[in-house]
Parts: structure tokens; sequence; C-alpha cells
């Protein structure tokens, strides 16, 4: 095992893809000669040539649609968008080609593409720019929707989904770039639908995914010094989902809080609890809550921020309000 960052074991994901099947190839804004907005490319245009690492004008909708039609056509594209928030332009191509051809040619077409980037709130990036589109994408049949906390999930699933035959939404998180994880040297993948429980315990499930797993893990923290032991189940793919995994965390620990940065209103926390209190109802000690970011667009203000965005203080008085504690 050695450390990587996040975007170190992201970009070790694609460069090992790329050496082992030559028809992987990158394409999207400033992949390339710049290296990657986010600089997860790095290095990969010197290494590949502009064949396999393409860089592409400001237009979602156009290099969206030339990935899918690498993809119809026998090539694995990897699709990066600078932001998921700028995928909203390819939405259509993402939802009317890419989810349903497969289907619509009665399996005939193949759609083995990768749409990955940088998604949810950063720092003071407003409205236009925090959005949290995984709900928009695990609603879509055709699609599997990842969204990795770690730098080894990062790398694990990011291989998965490249080897994948169909299309993958991988939503990275924004400001998990630079954390540093624990990853294998040696060659591994992670299953797409099996989720992971970072931490153990027994008076709680907290399900969260991408980085409200780390504010699900402070806040385990600080309630351990009040005696409670929270169990944190990090689902990894929203679709598919790893539904035996968290009905089993929560027949055992009774209670569920579920933390999600999306807004409220129609968001996989509510699809968490519909399966929650379908598949669990008769163990359930306390209807399972939400902790989810404010019904509001992002505002720039940094205390205001703050404020729209799950905390561990909010995520603390969920937990104690479903063990009936003040």
């Amino acid at each position: 095992m050695r450390e990587l960052t996040y975007r170190e074991a992201l970009r070790e994901a694609m460069a090992e893809e790329m050496e082992r099947d030559e028809r992987v190839f990158l394409m999207g804004e400033e992949v390339g000669h710049y290296n990657g907005a986010y600089k997860v490319s790095e290095g990969l245009l010197d290494r590949f040539g502009e064949r396999r690492v393409v860089d592409t004008p400001i237009a979602e909708t156009g290099f969206s649609g030339v990935g899918i039609g690498a993809a119809m056509v026998g090539l694995r594209p990897i699709i990066e968008f600078m932001t998921w928030n700028f995928s909203l332009c390819a939405y259509d191509q993402l939802v009317n080609n890419a989810a349903k051809l497969r289907y619509m040619s009665g399996g005939q077409i193949s759609l083995p593409i990768v749409f990955r980037g940088p998604g949810g709130a950063a720092h003071q990036l407003a409205a236009q720019h925090s959005q949290v589109v995984e709900n928009l994408y695990a609603y879509v049949p055709g699609l599997k929707v990842i969204t990795p906390s770690t730098p080894y999930d990062a790398k694990g699933l990011l291989k998965s989904a490249i080897r994948d035959d169909n299309p993958i939404v991988f939503i990275e998180g924004e400001v998990l770039y630079g954390r540093k994880g624990q990853v294998p040297e040696e060659e591994y993948t992670i299953p797409l639908g099996k989720g992971d429980v970072k931490r153990e315990g027994k008076d709680v499930t907290i399900i969260a995914w991408s980085k409200m797993v780390h504010v699900a893990l402070e806040a385990a923290t600080a309630l351990a010094k009040d005696g409670i032991e929270v169990e944190v189940l990090d689902p990894r793919t929203i679709r598919p989902l790893d539904e035996a995994l968290i009905l089993r965390s929560v027949k055992k620990t009774n209670r569920c809080v579920i933390v999600e940065e999306g807004w409220p209103f129609a968001g996989a926390g509510a699809e968490l609890c519909y399966r929650i209190t379908n598949g669990a109802f008769d163990y359930l000690d306390a209807p399972a809550v939400r902790v989810t970011g404010e019904d509001v667009p992002m505002p720039y203000a940094k205390n205001l921020e703050h404020l729209v965005l799950p905390g561990v203080e909010k995520v603390v008085t969920a937990v104690k309000s479903v063990l009936y504690r003040s």
C-alpha cells in the first residue's frame, strides 16, 4: 500500500486502463495541454499522445455526442466534464442517446462510455456551479451512477467503470481531489453495485456518499464521546444500489440517518427511505431521517454556503433525534 491523493488515484486508473486497452481514450475541455482543469489528467498527453488525449471546444453537447458515437463503433471513451454542472448542456445526449441506444437497438449496440468529472459544491462557486446531479442521472434507466469518497474507491471503481459495457456517470467530489488515502500497489477493481461499511457500529446507521462520507465519519467520532456507536455505510454506487448491505445494517442498528449534499425534494435519500421502510419496517425503532442541503440555490457568501450544506452538527442532531436523545 502507498498513499495517493484522490486525483492521483483517478489518474492512475485511467493510465492503467489506457495501457491495458488501446481503445480507451480521454476527451474533454483542457484534459490535454492544460493537464486537466483539476490536474487529474496531468501527464497523460505526453504519455499517450493527441490521438488518445483529446482537447475539445467548450461544447458539452458536441463532444458528448462524439464520445457516444465512438462507443457505438467499438471504442471506449472517457468523457470529462470540467464540472458536472456543465453536463446539463449535454443532458439530452446522456439521457436520450447514451442511456437508451442499447435498449432501442435490442442489445445490438453497446455503449462502453464513462462520463466523469467533479460535482457538488466546492468553495464559493455559487448557484450555477455547486449543484449535486446524481439524482438527475440515477433517475434514468440505462445509466450507472458512481460517487466515490476515497482514493481507494476512486481508483477501483473507475477501472471497473471503464471496463463496463454500459454508460457510466462517474461523479467525483470536487473538494476531495487533494484528500489522501491508502491505495494498493497491485492492480485491483471494485465491483459496481457493492457498498462499503466505512465504520462499524451498533446504535445507528448513517448512509452517506461522496464527500458526505467524511462529514458522517466526523459526526461518528463526535458521537462516540457520548457513547453512541455509529455505523457509517457508503453505497459507493447510487445505481445500481447495494440494497442488501443497507438493509442488513439497518436491521442490526434499528435506526437510520441518511446524509446527502443535494436538495431534499426527490433526492436519492428519499428513495433510500422508501426501500428501508419497505424492506426493514419491522426492525425500525424510529423513522429514518434525512440530512440534506437546504432547499435553495447555493449562495456565494461563505457564511451562507456553510449554512446551506450538511455539516457535522446537523448530523449529530439527526442521530440523537432517532435515538430520542436531546
